[in-house]
């Protein structure tokens, strides 16, 4: 049976509550007065209810128009419902509403905290080269005032400043790997922080262009059994597509989800019994009717061991396969069940199956 991903009615109601107060809300932002007790706490439990995982931030756009931004905090498998939110946003004279922190030019990027300043004057940038893994972006940040003892100070503000420079969906989705480091830690030429939006645009049409049109079928691959044994004693049994881990355009499908279920099994094995086994297959199954390999989205194997299935995914794009397993963990209130996103452009995840 096809599964159908809905999209959630509590828009509307956020909405249409927002809309009953609007005018007040506008007036208290504009006047900058007690706008976090009258405003966004009260708009942030409202929020909340639509989904946990959002956060806002409001100021004026212009003299006449208010903003209300909703964030996902680094969250990559609630970006599409923050974007959905927005796009069901009403249009309102004296508001502007946007999903996720906006990119800034460099100069209002600029931001103090305690005695440090966050500056294009006081952060540099080089990358991080690897020739194993060309198409990854590893970047190390310096700040030319980090040291041992305002460390993870000096390293907050840095991020907040990248993350408000980038903006909050190219700060997560341009950038694999990277690492903030004082002036006296640098091993290349530091590079002036203001090149590093040109350097990402650059990087990311080289990317699209190597991996243009890349597509897979996986009607006809192979798959392995894997057998092993964890350090508690506890048996391993993987069923892995083989084909697919050897493919060597990995990186056109960068987003790596894990679905866990969660299930009671056997005490002595940690497998499902019979009827959970069916019900995990079905599951399993459930979900490859709307994952197709021609839509970016291939199934890359599943481990079951100490009383979970994992189940294994690469996809071109995150938000599909979001809303997906999302719906399939409300589905099926009876397991346990929870899942992750990340990027992982050369599928290191798998490399313990011993397949290049």
């Amino acid at each position: 049976m096809k599964q159908t991903v809905t999209v959630n009615p509590e828009y509307k109601v956020f909405w249409d509550y927002f809309v009953s107060q609007e005018k007040e809300f506008f007036d208290i932002v504009k006047a900058h007065e007690h706008a976090e007790e009258k405003f966004l706490d009260v708009i942030l439990p409202k929020l909340k209810v639509v989904n946990e995982n959002f956060f806002i931030l409001a100021g004026m756009f212009s003299e006449e128009t208010a903003e209300l931004i909703v964030t996902v905090d680094g969250s990559i498998p609630d970006i599409v419902y923050a974007e959905e939110l927005i796009q069901a946003a009403p249009k309102l004279k004296n508001w502007r509403f946007t999903a996720l922190k906006p990119e800034s030019d460099i100069e209002h990027s600029t931001i103090s905290m305690g005695d440090h300043m966050f500056t294009k004057d006081h952060i540099f940038f080089y990358p991080n080269d690897d020739e194993n893994y060309p198409d990854e972006i590893d970047l190390t940040f310096i700040h030319e005032d980090l040291n041992d003892d305002n460390r993870n100070e000096i390293a907050n503000g840095t991020f907040i400043f990248i993350d408000n420079y980038l903006g909050e969906l190219n700060f997560l989705t341009q950038i694999d790997n990277f690492r903030i480091a004082g002036k006296g830690e640098a091993e290349k030429e530091l590079i002036p922080i203001e090149k590093l939006k040109d350097y990402l645009n650059w990087r990311e049409r080289e990317f699209i262009d190597k991996h243009k049109g890349s597509k897979i079928q996986t009607n006809e691959d192979s798959f392995s059994l894997f057998e092993a044994t964890l350090t508690n004693g506890f048996p391993l049994i993987a069923t892995v597509n083989t084909d697919l881990l050897r493919w060597n355009k990995k990186a056109s499908h960068p987003w790596i989800s894990v679905l866990r279920i969660e299930y009671k099994g056997d005490d002595e094995s940690g497998f499902p019994d019979n009827e959970d086994y069916e019900m995990l297959n079905a599951i399993e199954d459930e979900i490859l009717v709307d994952l197709k390999p021609e839509e970016g989205d291939l199934n890359i194997g599943r481990e079951t061991a100490e009383h979970i299935r994992e189940i294994y995914f690469a996809s071109k794009d995150f938000r599909k396969i979001s809303k997906i397993l999302a719906e399939t963990t409300r589905k099926y209130p009876q397991y346990n069940i929870t899942f992750e996103i990340y990027k992982d452009k050369y599928w290191q995840s798998f490399e313990r199956y011993g397949i290049h």
